[in-house]
């Protein structure tokens, strides 16, 4: 079976460097090995989303020939799927409703790891509820592909965790899994500030019968303060002039430890894409970015 892998952003503004990390790790090794890369915009959150930012994503991606299979899908398009999904993980008694709010929560120190309290004190029919999935106690492992194994357990585990928001919004959680699932996903790659996420997708996956995708977390680039690169930390946007996107290629492939040459680095961005995918190493990706990327690397 062929290999199937995403990039998945949210549209809250334009792809910056780290973006650019993301989605070119997992464009370059999905098509080291033939297989398809899709486009997703995981629209499921209005209030943090910025008007027009998806088709500023599309176009940025195009600049930079990171050309997707498919249509591109639209979480905010796939809503009964997900409600038929939470239904029958509550009809299987694998999910149940929570009211606790965030006060609550951190006056019984739950905040990080739910305590199960509505679980053993089910809420009123007419409470205003959140939705959680019931996690189990027994240890979750799985093994990153860059990371290496990782475990969770005791107070590592992820604990019981929301799937569907008091607010009337589903849950990345949710939604990410079945999206997945639903197109086949084979592998995932994004950057490890999404790691200590994934056990939580796992016990999705189990609890609704998926298969699970391989995993493979890149380091997060992070600005001159120590902070992840994104649109909260203000990052700045691709330079998406003709001129640069090669040289912001390049700088892109270095940080994730692919070395093109030379003659490889004058090339268009067509010709660097085609020296990358045929020189592809997932195994030469650090662990870490250690160092904080110059100012310059904001255009990467």
């Amino acid at each position: 079976m062929s290999c199937i892998g995403r990039f998945a952003p949210s549209p809250t503004g334009p792809l910056h460097s780290g973006s650019l990390l993301a989605a070119l790790a997992g464009y370059l090794d999905i098509r080291a090995q033939g297989g398809q890369w899709l486009l997703r915009i995981e629209d499921l959150d209005p209030p943090r989303e910025v008007a027009g930012a998806a088709d500023l994503i599309l176009f940025a991606l195009e600049r930079f020939r990171l050309h997707w299979d498919g249509p591109v899908s639209y979480q905010s398009t796939r809503l009964e799927l997900y409600r038929a999904e939470l239904d029958r993980l509550r009809r299987d008694g694998l999910a149940y409703p929570c009211q606790c709010s965030r006060k609550q929560l951190s006056e019984r120190d739950a905040v990080l790891h739910y305590d199960g309290h509505c679980r053993r004190y089910p809420p009123p029919r007419s409470a205003r509820c959140a939705i959680r999935a019931v996690a189990p106690a027994t240890e979750i492992e799985f093994i990153d592909r860059i990371q290496g194994t990782r475990s969770y357990a005791g107070d590592h585990a992820p604990g019981d965790f929301v799937i569907f928001r008091r607010d009337g919004f589903f849950a990345y959680q949710l939604a990410v899994v079945v999206d997945d699932a639903e197109q086949g996903i084979t592998q995932v790659t994004r950057g490890a500030d999404l790691i200590d996420e994934t056990p939580r997708q796992l016990i999705l996956q189990r609890h609704l019968g998926y298969g699970r995708p391989r995993y493979a977390h890149i380091p997060v680039l992070t600005n001159a303060q120590g902070q992840k690169l994104s649109k909260q930390t203000f990052a700045r946007p691709l330079d998406l002039s003709e001129e640069l996107i090669a040289r912001q290629l390049v700088r892109a492939l270095q940080l994730l430890g692919q070395q093109p040459p030379r003659d490889a680095q004058t090339g268009s961005a067509e010709e660097i894409l085609h020296w990358a995918i045929a020189h592809w190493r997932l195994d030469r990706i650090p662990k870490q970015l250690s160092l904080a990327a110059p100012a310059s690397t904001d255009h990467v």
